[in-house]
Order: structure tokens, then sequence, then C-alpha cells
């Protein structure tokens, strides 16, 4: 389902997503753009009031970017060519980027695009998968924990920036995985 907005700024109720749209695949590189405004406005409404200023100034829209085009092999999304709804990025045995379209919220794409990476995890060999949330994002946990996975710990992790690691203490959830890979 899929909330459209009503000309007086009012959303209507969801409508059906088409079969097709739902097919997770590869980014095609035409989309990167289009991906990294998705992900960069994903970010400003979920961690810019939640974390450091500092942090916030130095997640601008070109890092988006560069940070997804430099990952592609290790991303993918679902939605029409050219408007992708969201992206599931992995690195090594995290989950590490997740994000949605804002109209796409409550769809189920962020259910199908999880399903996907923890498969892909499991697929690559990886027990038990884990993921940074940023101490205060609070939906982000919710969806976390309702998709099974359990907070595991609070840490502080390094995060990536153009001046070099950012450290930042996080939640770290963990999931524990069927692998289809052979013992």
């Amino acid at each position: 389902m899929l909330a459209v907005p009503a000309p007086d700024g009012l959303s209507l109720p969801p409508m059906p997503l088409a079969d097709s749209t739902l097919q997770i695949r590869p980014v095609d590189p035409s989309e990167v753009g289009v991906l990294a405004r998705l992900w960069y406005d994903g970010w400003q409404d979920a961690h810019a009031a939640i974390v450091p200023a500092e942090l916030a100034r130095r997640r601008t829209l070109p890092r988006f970017e560069e940070r997804l085009r430099a990952a592609l092999p290790d991303v993918r999304t679902l939605g029409p060519i050219g408007a992708p709804l969201g992206f599931a990025m992995l690195k090594g045995d995290e989950l590490y980027q997740l994000y949605v379209s804002a109209q796409a919220r409550g769809t189920g794409v962020a259910s199908i695009l999880m399903a996907d990476a923890e498969a892909r995890l499991g697929a690559s060999g990886v027990k038990t998968a884990w993921l940074g949330c940023a101490i205060g994002n609070l939906r982000a946990a919710r969806f976390y924990e309702k998709s099974g996975w359990h907070l595991a710990r609070t840490e502080v992790e390094p995060l990536e920036t153009p001046e070099g690691p950012f450290p930042l203490e996080l939640w770290r959830y963990e999931k524990r995985l069927v692998s289809s890979h052979s013992p």
C-alpha cells in the first residue's frame, strides 16, 4: 500500500503497490542521485534532531551520493527504475543502511528490504547480523524489534565522514540468521 498525498496536503488512504514494484533488484547506476536524495531526506527525518550538530553538518547530499556510489555492489532496491522506493546496503556482517522513501513508509517496503538483506547476509555465511541505530530513533527501533532483531548493547561506533571517523554512541541490534550456506 502506498499513501498518496491529497491536493490539500492530507494523505489519502494507502493504495496497493504493483507487484513489479516490489521486486528486489540491483541499483541501476542512473538511480544513484535519486537514492542519495532518498537517503539524505530519510537521514534528516530520523537523525538530524537526535545526533550532535557536528555530525549533522557533515551529512551532506553530495556525501551521501559518494557513499552510495562506492557501495553500489552491496546495495539493493525495489520500485520502478528511476523511482526506487527504498534501499538496503550491507557492509560485512552488518545491515549498514536501510531507508525507505517517505511515501513508501508503512507499505511493507521496509520489511521486504529487511528480509532480502537478512537472506543475503545468511547466504554469505553470517550467523549473527548486526545494525546500528541512533539512540532516540524510536521508529526504527520499533521496526527492528518487530522484525525479530534485539537490542544487544549500546556502543560507540566510528561513523564515516569526509573529515575521518566520527565516534557516535549507538544502539547495537543483532539477529541470529538462518544460513542457506552449507557448514
